[in-house]
């Protein structure tokens, strides 16, 4: 018996709009005491109307139309039964038959596997629930403040086959989110709220299913891109042994992902969408998002994958240092200028694209990285501008300084917020490529350690390491490595 596993996720997205989505509280006042960001309208009294927020429709389109997908022109809202705690109504704002967009993809990356199509069936715009809070004493408290704050939430077809698809699909989504500025897309905060379905089919020797596809099993509370794959990798596991028992799942359950024991627990049977009797919002007109797609349709900016392919293509990275750079949007502003200005600057220099990518990147990822944090500042908090980091990488590659002086003056430069000229004089660095001043180094190491250098030339050639030190130590670090090794070599 061959099993497939065939996975599809619901994203949350809670949109940075100031505001709720249908009433003017503050929407995203992290540290504020319980229930003190809240209003008729949100906590649901009797007789308030509640009136659309036009930032959270625009995030919707704009999302909708980085996603590939096909915006629906004349939208609706719709009343979610069901009645728990944290829903002051006792029924949710969303939307049915006709959400925000629908037939969406999105392409990822795949570890080992390259790129693979995720197709998304819909996404709609839906008010979120208020948050429980478990106390000490054993009673469940609720905090309205999160009540009706604006939730884009997208369903994708069940396209994907294993923990390391949903994995990269997750963290390209938030990197999407992040890029178009509509959310912060942070899952321990629960910017970004993810469930997983499972079930498995049997195909054959071909990969081509031969029975029908079973009911699925839908995981929640996961807050962590290792507990996405682990769910997985368990619910599959755990299916797979039913299954091989004779006993494979035939209802649709929900289940818990629970962190500590590593496993999931059975919570209910799930709803369908009969149980949530829904009917259109009679309080909200019917939408119509036509000039909102032709505002934003101009306006999209540069894509994660895109941009990715373009640090490849246009300024030589490798796919895996690109991934790194893009993932970071400040770094990549950062480094896009940085690219800019060193381009100029070195317009006469034989280094070839890709040798020019490794000295930034290297310099950027690693060493400027180290200054920063040694520093405890980001890249978006330092004083050096990416026309500064160019004058600097320049004189490196120039040979007008060396790599082992750079490291003191980027610091010197970063933590005093000094121009190049000045960093180098405070640190003494000035590249020595006259030969014949190294070779006056070199013969000078030589007479001060004349025991070593009998001692190398009657075999213990592992004193050439200690010789070489001796050399650059005199040099106070401002003497080309290579040149100083092939003088020292001459010399002995």
């Amino acid at each position: 018996m061959r099993l497939q596993p065939v996975i599809g996720l619901e994203t949350h997205i809670e949109l940075s709009t100031k505001t709720k989505m249908f009433c003017g509280c503050n929407a995203h006042d992290e540290g504020a005491l319980p229930n003190t960001h809240v209003c008729p309208i949100c906590t649901g009294h009797p007789g308030t109307l509640p009136v659309p927020n036009a930032g959270a429709l625009r995030y919707a389109v704009l999302l909708g139309l980085a996603l590939n997908g096909t915006i629906t022109e004349h939208s609706k809202f719709d009343r979610k039964h069901y009645f728990y705690p944290d829903l002051p109504k006792a029924y949710q704002i969303s939307q049915f038959d006709l959400p925000v967009m629908q037939n969406g993809e999105l392409v990822i990356d795949v570890p080992n596997e390259g790129a693979v199509r995720i197709g998304i069936e819909r996404m709609h715009l839906e008010e979120d629930s208020a948050k429980n809070i478990h106390g000490d004493d054993g009673k469940t408290y609720v905090d309205f403040n999160r009540a009706s704050v604006p939730l884009c939430e997208i369903v994708t077809k069940p396209d994907f086959r294993n923990s390391a698809q949903a994995k990269a699909y997750v963290q390209e989504l938030r990197l999407l989110v992040r890029t178009l500025g509509i959310s912060e897309g942070d899952l321990e905060r629960g910017h970004l709220r993810c469930d997983v379905n499972v079930s498995l089919r049997e195909v054959d020797e071909h990969g081509a299913p031969t029975g029908p596809l079973n009911p699925k099993t839908e995981i929640k509370n996961i807050n962590s891109f290792r507990a996405i794959e682990r769910s997985i990798d368990y619910e599959i596991a755990r299916q797979t042994a039913l299954w091989e028992a004779g006993t494979p799942p035939m209802i649709t359950t929900t289940r818990g992902w629970n962190d500590t024991t590593q496993t999931t627990d059975l919570q209910r049977t799930k709803e369908d969408s009969a149980d949530y009797r829904y009917f259109p919002e009679p309080d909200i007109p019917p939408l119509d998002l036509r000039e909102f797609v032709r505002e934003i349709t101009e306006n999209i900016p540069e894509l994660p994958r895109a941009k990715r392919e373009r640090f490849v293509n246009d300024y030589g990275f490798k796919p895996e240092i690109s991934k790194q750079i893009i993932d970071d949007s400040a770094l990549a502003d950062f480094i896009e200028g940085t690219m800019s200005e060193l381009r100029l600057k070195l317009q006469s220099s034989p280094l070839l694209a890709a040798d020019l990518a490794k000295l930034v990147s290297g310099w950027t990822l690693t060493k400027f990285a180290s200054v920063l944090a040694n520093e405890g500042k980001t890249i978006l908090s330092a004083t050096m501008t990416p026309e500064r980091f160019a004058e600097f990488l320049a004189c490196l590659a120039q040979g007008k300084l060396t790599a082992q002086k750079g490291l003191e003056v980027l610091t010197a430069m970063e933590r005093d917020n000094l121009e190049l000229s000045e960093a180098m004089n405070a640190v003494g660095a000035s590249s020595i490529d006259d030969s014949s001043v190294i070779d006056s180094i070199v013969a000078d190491v030589m007479e001060k350690n004349a025991g070593e250098v009998a001692r190398y030339k009657n075999g213990e050639t592992k004193l050439f390491a200690f010789l070489l030190g001796q050399v650059m130590k005199a040099a106070k670090g401002n003497a080309d490595p290579a040149t100083a090794t092939e003088a020292l070599k001459k010399a002995l």
